[in-house]
């Protein structure tokens, strides 16, 4: 049953989907980490892909940039195709002095400014929390493969570009890094019963101005898709 985003078939999903932000990083995971890699979406060049990672069925779906758009196709995943278990994969910005480029974030916890939870109309924002079964996964499936991760608070925000220059005062409250997605689908999840957690890779540093390249976002950052892979 097609939406009017994706134009995969119900079924064609796995239980468990990986969700980068960019399309170009589902197409390099499903081409250098998935036997039988099928593309099962492209509508307006969001590629999704099933195949298989060790002999278990597997999916991965770019999400977009921003709450929106994770927002629209998370909740797709979860209420029209059945999926059970997102796990972001993306990129973020460090706001803890303790990050540096390529080191890896679960997000426990997501702060959000944002108005995607006034949908439910509660007396008070909701938090946005990953699920504590993916997150301990997460945790295990780094220790297994030797790689340290920082597992903490993110900020979820709507401005790539944020003139308020209030990244120092969010290090004051503990918050590891900041970037675009995990609130809208911790929010979906809890809404809907399913489970999700958030994934990040460090690729720049607003507040010293160290960054990767476009290419390095694009295809590197492989430490936090074998955890990822690991979990499945």
């Amino acid at each position: 049953m097609p939406t009017p985003h994706n134009n995969a078939e119900k079924g064609d999903f796995a239980k468990t989907v990986l969700m980068p932000g960019d399309p170009l990083r589902a197409k390099y995971i499903a081409e250098n980490f998935l036997e039988n890699a099928k593309l099962i979406n492209e509508v307006r060049g969001m590629y999704a892909y099933t195949g298989e990672y060790n002999g278990k069925r597997l999916s991965v779906m770019a999400s977009g940039m921003g709450m929106p758009s994770m927002g629209i196709y998370s909740y797709e995943l979860f209420s029209v195709y059945d999926v059970d278990n997102i796990i972001r994969i993306g990129t973020a910005g460090a706001i803890s002095e303790k990050l540096g480029l390529r080191d890896v974030v679960l997000a426990m916890a997501s702060c959000t400014g944002s108005g995607y939870a006034d949908q439910y109309r509660l007396p008070c924002r909701p938090v946005a929390a990953a699920s504590y079964a993916l997150l301990k996964r997460a945790d295990e499936a780094a220790a297994s493969i030797g790689k340290e991760v920082h597992v903490g608070t993110v900020l979820c925000t709507d401005t790539f570009y944020d003139d308020s220059a209030s990244l120092a005062q969010w290090r004051k409250m503990g918050v590891l890094a900041t970037e675009m997605e995990s609130a809208a689908l911790y929010y979906n999840a809890a809404r809907l019963g399913k489970n999700a957690l958030c994934i990040c890779t460090i690729s720049d540093c607003p507040l010293t101005g160290e960054e990767c390249t476009p290419e390095e976002r694009q295809s590197s950052f492989n430490d936090m898709i074998k955890i990822a892979l690991e979990m499945v």
